[in-house]
């Protein structure tokens, strides 16, 4: 799995700032790699990464997995403004049960809140304010399956993001985990685990 130029301390191109970007470096390395039928998954804004990477139309790409993905605008459903908020409301917003899942830094080591600090930094010039309102136009053409899941408790983006990317994706399935938020791959892997194995074996396996 690939690390995002600028994270975990890596260089970052000062040309490199988008999303886009970033799905075409990544495509670029699957040719590099010589990879084939790779299904792609992405969440947040890994998943609008994934989605610029199926618009991108590699025929590398098999398949495309978008776990609660960032990125399209929804008239009436915003983004919370991720980067104004502590850890604690973060946490209140990305998890179905943030008592159990939230993570308070001031208890991990020096070396990790400076890692995730120097992330959020990174994380903060290829989001930007989480939304590209050009992403819409290119859905249409993805012509790889598609599979969008979603958590119902998700109060980062909310569920009509999700409803929103399997309209525009021609042939995409949504998928709701009812007891996950932003987070399914922390508090439901199991399911989420389960949708992409069905996801791989048949809409891909057949496509």
């Amino acid at each position: 799995m690939p690390v995002h130029p600028g994270f975990n301390g890596t260089p970052r191109p000062e040309s490199l700032r988008t999303p886009r970007g970033l799905a075409e470096l990544y495509v670029r390395m699957l040719d590099a790699l010589g990879l084939e039928d790779v299904t792609v998954i992405g969440n947040s804004i890994g998943g609008w990464i994934a989605a610029e990477i199926a618009a991108l139309g590699s025929s590398r790409v098999s398949g495309v997995v978008l776990v609660d993905a960032v990125g399209l605008v929804v008239p009436g459903h915003p983004y919370v403004d991720f980067y104004s908020l502590t850890p604690a409301e973060v946490a209140a917003r990305s998890y179905y049960d943030p008592e159990r899942f939230g993570v308070d830094p001031s208890k991990l080591p020096s070396e990790v809140r400076a890692a995730m600090a120097g992330n959020r930094t990174a994380l903060a010039v290829y989001g930007g304010d989480m939304t590209d309102p050009t992403l819409a136009s290119r859905l249409p053409g993805v012509d790889v399956p598609v599979l969008v899941v979603w958590g119902a408790a998700d109060r980062i983006g909310d569920l009509e993001v999700g409803k929103a990317y399997a309209e525009l994706v021609p042939g995409a399935r949504l998928e709701v985990i009812p007891d996950a938020g932003h987070l399914p791959q922390i508090e439901t892997p199991s399911r989420l685990i389960e949708l992409v194995g069905s996801f791989t074996s048949t809409s891909v396996s057949g496509s």
